[in-house]
């Protein structure tokens, strides 16, 4: 009975996310003109499903970024559209994502699928992004040793190895896309990014 009524519940959270989503959308239509192309690179958070079924799942109740002990869950707007409004994404440039796992426990609707918060559980669970290198801005591949990235890197020898003078050498296999390599950088703009999972998707 008791689970027969969190299931209810959780649909009617969606329903009603969907309907004020829905509301907004008219709005801005009629009266904001288009919608703005939404600024830097946004991760959904760890464990999520692929887009069309994260953005199907979700239920917009705002549970993963209320989970989230790292503060860096952040909402989408209406600059997403109607589909994307009220979602969860993580601007990795602000703050990264620490791999806890909360926001997956939190996750009523399977959105956000749970893990342990190991190294074997992220290489296998969690897949936001890969972080991507830009050698023109990248202090250390001008001999001016940093190392920033490695440090931060909560997969450092798996999803990133150092060269010399701290060179950071991403590994496509073993990097989940937490983003904490992106926030840590020192160079403005920052000489690592994280590439969205999702993006690389709606290329393919």
């Amino acid at each position: 009975m008791e689970q027969t009524r969190s299931q209810t519940s959780t649909a009617r959270r969606g329903f009603l996310g969907a309907l004020v989503a829905g509301g907004m959308a008219l709005f801005a239509g009629v009266f904001g003109g288009r919608a703005r192309v939404v600024a830097g690179l946004r991760l959904r958070p760890p464990g999520a499903l692929p887009e069309a079924d994260f953005l199907s799942a979700c239920a917009r109740c705002f549970k993963c970024g209320n989970a989230c002990p790292n503060g860096c869950i952040k909402y989408s707007g209406l600059e997403s559209g109607l589909s994307g409004a009220f979602t969860p994404y993580i601007q990795a440039r602000d703050r990264g994502c620490t791999l806890c796992g909360e926001c997956g426990k939190a996750c009523p609707t399977g959105a956000l699928k749970p893990f342990e918060p190991n190294r074997e559980s992220w290489v296998v669970s969690v897949d936001m992004g890969k972080a991507r290198v830009n050698k023109e801005m990248c202090f250390s591949f001008h001999g001016r040793t940093c190392g920033a990235c490695y440090r931060a890197c909560p997969l450092a020898g798996t999803a990133m190895k150092i060269g010399v003078f701290e060179t950071p050498l991403v590994q496509l296999d073993g990097c989940v896309g937490c983003g904490l390599c992106e926030q840590a950088c020192l160079h403005l703009p920052q000489a690592i990014r994280v590439i969205p999972t999702r993006r690389q998707q709606e290329a393919t």
